[in-house]
């Protein structure tokens, strides 16, 4: 078969409001009451064969921790050495089949995805990682697609990236993939990132050892029994959850680790990134190592701020998701004259929020997803009301009693280097240091030196000179940079995702510039009629 690809042009994928009386409303309360009901047994599975240890691990629903939705079965020693050779098999007959036939799987899985599959995944996600519906809609429905088909363009944009000939020769690319298996280390908050972690290396030819969040695998279960319906062969996605010491210490030291693609926590990418280093000798390739850690992000507002769209950024951007996004607003920084404004405005959306069960649609936040995360926000929660020049605004409250509830929760800290305007949280926790109008310039440069992350940031101003100068001074203190907008909620294709400093590798996921680090390009130069005579023009005699 001849012809030039034709890869349907991508389109972000439109977000259902789940209004009454809408019929994507009533199929995903009909999915989320079936699955409610139902205990999944979730394998490990290798080369496309199902494997059950029979030593599992709960899933249960963060909001109600007494409903266990799902056992994962752990993968074994033996399991992950057997997940390991066939990637490296299945590489063989992968990396051979030509684009369109790899893209043409995804493409399917992007279609099943919006269609027959978008109620049940988003169920999932509600449930098992107390996701709210609109919450579970822009990010297992509508991210996941989009990823799945924006990839695929990006992917035939890279493939034309092709050199100049000279005359006589043809020069050219081959976009191989990466000799190795890639490393799928996946996050539990967002479903999307679980999908697209394992699938952007796939469909650049490379074949995938996908290690899932325990406390997300039941969307992430899902969405790889649907790659299977779409027809992603055997073995070039292994999903193999278990226990992270036992996966990575496998993974990371067999020579044919091509690369690591990590959503997670900086202390462990940074783990990944030494252990790597010490295992270079034994690589039979340097391994690209591709991660999005975490996140302090901000919200800095100029005395000209509008007050309204400021404190509805701030509770958005801090309490969506229970504050559980890396991009989540974290620490905001107002000006005395307008903080009074802003601070009652929050107050009163705050005192309205509705927490519980995100079964009840007109719940705004659910659970936080376990107890470890419960912990150590209640022990932030429980200083901050002894610390001094520290006051509680709002919220501040924690109960444990049937699920992972923590209230939305605003504080004021006269110290712009106290703790919890310096330190990652993920809750539904905002600080706010108020500073005099006239330390503009002086209050961005703290903004700049307080945090060790760099992901994501914004600023509110009328006032252009003001923006101008917030983005010069914060240029490298957010990867992904909103003006009068809260940090949080980039689109596929739109606001290419990643930052740097402690906050990753800043590969941008959602653009061609990530799938960049899954190929390895060979040159080559094809010469038509190449020279019979060793000697050049110059030593001719005259």
């Amino acid at each position: 078969m001849s012809g030039i690809a034709n890869i349907p042009t991508p389109r972000n994928e439109p977000v259902n409001s789940y209004a009454p009386g809408t019929p994507a409303r009533e199929a995903l309360k009909d999915a989320l009451k079936a699955q409610g009901g139902e205990r999944v047994d979730i394998p490990v599975v290798v080369g496309g064969e199902e494997v059950r240890s029979g030593k599992v691990q709960k899933v249960v629903a963060p909001h109600r921790h007494a409903h266990v939705l799902a056992e994962t079965h752990q993968a074994d020693p033996a399991a992950i050495a057997n997940a390991i050779t066939a990637a490296v098999e299945a590489q063989k007959e992968w990396a051979e089949w030509r684009f369109e036939d790899r893209a043409a799987v995804f493409l399917k899985a992007a279609d099943l995805l919006a269609g027959p599959w978008r109620a049940r995944i988003n169920a999932a996600t509600m449930l098992g990682q107390s996701k709210t519906a609109f919450q579970a809609e822009i990010d297992s429905a509508c991210e996941l697609i989009d990823f799945l088909r924006f990839n695929v363009a990006f992917a035939e944009q890279l493939y034309r990236e092709q050199p100049a000939s000279g005359a006589g020769m043809w020069n050219r690319l081959d976009h191989r993939p990466l000799e190795g298996f890639v490393y799928a280390i996946t996050p539990f908050n967002f479903t999307a990132i679980g999908g697209n972690l394992p699938t952007a290396p796939a469909l650049m030819g490379n074949t995938v050892i996908w290690k899932p969040a325990a406390t997300a695998s039941l969307s992430n279960w899902l969405f790889f029994e649907l790659l299977r319906e779409a027809g992603l062969p055997p073995g070039v996605i292994n999903f193999i959850p278990g226990p992270a010491a036992d996966i990575s210490g496998a993974v990371l030291s067999d020579p044919n680790l091509a690369g690591i693609h990590f959503t997670g926590s900086t202390p462990v990418f940074q783990s990944l990134w030494r252990t790597v280093g010490e295992n270079l000798p034994r690589y039979r390739s340097y391994p690209r190592l591709v991660g999005e850690t975490g996140g302090k992000d901000f919200v800095v507002a100029h005395p000209s701020a509008d007050v309204d769209a400021l404190a509805v950024a701030l509770v958005r951007g801090a309490y969506e998701y229970q504050g559980q996004k890396c991009s989540a607003a974290s620490r905001a920084y107002i000006p005395k004259s307008i903080w009074p404004a802003v601070r009652d405005r929050m107050t009163g959306m705050i005192e309205g929020i509705r927490m519980g069960d995100v079964a009840d649609f007109r719940n705004f936040m659910g659970a936080v997803i376990d107890a470890k995360a419960f912990g150590k926000i209640r022990e932030y929660l429980d200083a901050a009301k002894t610390d001094a020049g520290v006051t509680v605004i709002a919220g501040g409250n924690a109960n444990d009693a049937e699920g992972y509830f923590i209230e939305p929760t605003l504080i004021q800290a006269e110290d712009p280097g106290y703790r919890l305007m310096c330190e990652e949280i993920f809750g539904p926790v905002l600080t706010v240091h108020v500073y005099p109008d006239a330390r503009w310039t002086e209050t961005l440069g703290i903004v700049d030196r307080t945090s060790p992350y760099a992901l994501t940031g914004a600023v509110f101003s009328q006032d252009r000179r003001a923006v101008v100068e917030a983005m010069s001074v914060l240029r490298n203190a957010a990867g992904n940079f909103y003006v009068n907008d809260k940090p949080t909620g980039a689109v596929v294709g739109q606001q290419p995702f990643g930052g740097a400093r402690a906050s990753g590798t800043n590969d941008k996921a959602g653009s061609i510039l990530n799938l960049m680090r899954w190929i390895s390009p060979r040159s080559i130069k094809e010469t038509f009629d190449p020279p019979k005579d060793y000697r050049y023009p110059f030593m001719l005699e005259e």
